[in-house]
């Protein structure tokens, strides 16, 4: 009986065999080696995240405008500040300097926007005698916010619809395959890209997609509305920039996080015009608070940082207290983001839906590194359709109410590396990579090609959705669920990171220096 190459294709993806050798190998020089499925699909190189994708160091500007300490609001004394280095002039970096704000609280009762570039909010410290942000009476809002837009974090089940300003006509992408990991395609046409030239992938989600994900059979459950996933109502879109053009191949300096197959409607290339990021922002060294009626008062700071439209910038050292959702929030029209010693502490929230994710991203190619979390819900979380690469290095959630991984709808592209969750009781405290299928209105395939490296948690369901795959690697539980491509459970492997291990290979390769 002959099959036909749709089906074959979904077969081969969703049931690949236990493993003879690993999928990744370190050589004793530290190099790596990726074993491929059937189809060509690995797992991609992750460290390409970050500001500048990892390979310059986070900046220290120096200190242009100084705040002192005052009693009274301080909203327009530090939103004037912002505006006052908004006009200096950059320098060759694109950067204006640092906002210092001295040691003490300072009391907030609107927000704070940081609309253009090179601009660094900086205090002296988050412990208790450090600089304090304390967000004053009863409104829910984001306290910082970076970027163009001015939104509020959305709902649990709400997804960013948002899709990249693009200046040209898409070009099919003809290479009838291009798997996880890959970095390179074949175009209809090349002659109107350069190298060095930003362009956007787009992966359509096709009718056959969704059905063969049985997305468009998603349960119905009593008395809960349960929207079934539609044809283009699943898109992806890679941000990328283009290395090398040979005849009509293109390479690209970050890979895919999902096979573009044209079985399923294939992919495609267009340039990509956004001159409204901003660049070069970091908040840094301080702490957010917020006021609070009540421990389930839920009518006062809600989000601490919101990055919504920016690229290479950064939040380093900072702790947010008292926030109802988020520590940080990277919204989807973010790229190259690195978050780097932070913390969001006890929440004051209800604790259900919509609350306590301590770390949410909704864009790609961010990193979220040494961080920490307490009382959250989904402390490390990826939203719905979120591009990847992203990675989470090294993270600690504890005493967590729910779980840990992508939350819903098909985000792709995810590292948990050497990530560690404790719950507060049954079904909490776990690392979960599944079909979530009918909860919220429909979550279905929350994630998928995504990696658990050497991680620890009280529990773990690694499932592998039609078309696409997730692996658990040298992971630590005491539950594991789920038919995902497992290897060396219980044990550690190396390397102890695959994301070091990964950026150390590439710059050793470009002769970069860290």
């Amino acid at each position: 009986m002959r099959f036909p190459l749709l089906f074959i294709s979904a077969f081969l993806v969703s049931n690949i065999s236990i493993a003879e050798t690993p999928w990744v190998a370190q050589n004793s020089d530290g190099s790596l080696v990726y074993r491929q499925d059937q189809l060509g699909n690995k797992i991609p190189d992750f460290s390409h995240v970050g500001y500048h994708s990892g390979i310059v160091p986070l900046p220290t500007p120096g200190v242009v405008y100084t705040v002192e300490h005052t009693d009274a609001d301080a909203t327009q004394i530090l939103q004037s500040a912002i505006d006052h280095v908004s006009k200096l002039k950059p320098n060759k970096a694109g950067q204006r300097g640092a906002i210092l704000i001295k040691k003490g609280t300072y009391r907030i009762s609107g927000s704070l926007h940081i609309t253009t570039s090179g601009i660094v909010l900086r205090g002296e410290g988050f412990n208790d005698d450090g600089t304090i942000l304390l967000a004053t009476g009863a409104t829910q809002r984001s306290l910082i916010t970076v970027g163009n837009s001015r939104r509020r974090a959305r709902s649990e089940d709400e997804e960013d619809t948002s899709q990249p300003i693009t200046n040209s006509t898409p070009l099919a992408i003809t290479s009838p395959y291009v798997p996880v990991g890959a970095t390179s395609f074949d175009v209809e046409k090349t002659d109107s890209f350069h190298v060095g030239d930003t362009v956007v992938i787009h992966r359509p989600s096709t009718g056959s997609w969704i059905h063969a994900l049985h997305m468009d059979q998603i349960p119905v459950h009593p008395g809960r509305k349960i929207v079934q996933w539609t044809a283009g109502s699943k898109d992806l879109y890679f941000s990328r920039v283009i290395t090398q053009i040979n005849d009509n191949h293109i390479t690209l300096d970050a890979p895919i996080t999902c096979a573009l197959d044209q079985n399923y409607g294939g992919g495609f290339i267009q340039s990509k015009h956004d001159d409204t990021y901003v660049n070069e922002v970091g908040i840094e060294s301080l702490r957010g608070d917020s006021e609070y009626k009540n421990p389930t008062d839920e009518n006062h700071g809600w989000v601490f940082i919101e990055l919504v439209h920016a690229e290479n910038s950064w939040v380093s050292n900072v702790m947010a207290l008292h926030f109802g959702y988020s520590c940080v929030q990277v919204q989807k029209q973010c790229k190259w983001i690195t978050i780097n010693h932070c913390a969001c502490i006890d929440p004051i929230s209800q604790i259900t839906g919509g609350r306590r994710y301590s770390f949410a991203l909704d864009g790609e190619l961010t990193l979220v590194q040494h961080c920490y979390a307490r009382n959250g819900r989904h402390d490390f979380v990826m939203h719905s359709l979120s591009a990847g690469p992203n990675v989470f290095y090294d993270c600690v959630a504890e005493l967590s109410h729910a779980d840990t991984g992508p939350h819903h709808r098909w985000s792709v592209g995810v590292l948990y590396d050497n990530v560690r969750i404790s719950g507060v009781g049954r079904g909490t405290g776990e690392i979960n990579i599944r079909d979530r299928g009918n909860m919220g209105t429909g979550h279905g395939w929350a994630g998928a090609n995504q990696v658990v490296w050497n991680c620890k948690s009280d529990g773990m369901i690694i499932e592998n959705p039609p078309t696409a795959q997730n692996w658990v690697i040298g992971s630590i539980t005491t539950s594991l669920r789920g038919n995902g491509n497992r290897e060396s459970i219980g044990s550690p492997v190396l390397p102890k990171s695959l994301y070091l291990a990964q950026l150390n290979q590439r710059l050793q390769d470009t002769g970069t220096k860290h």
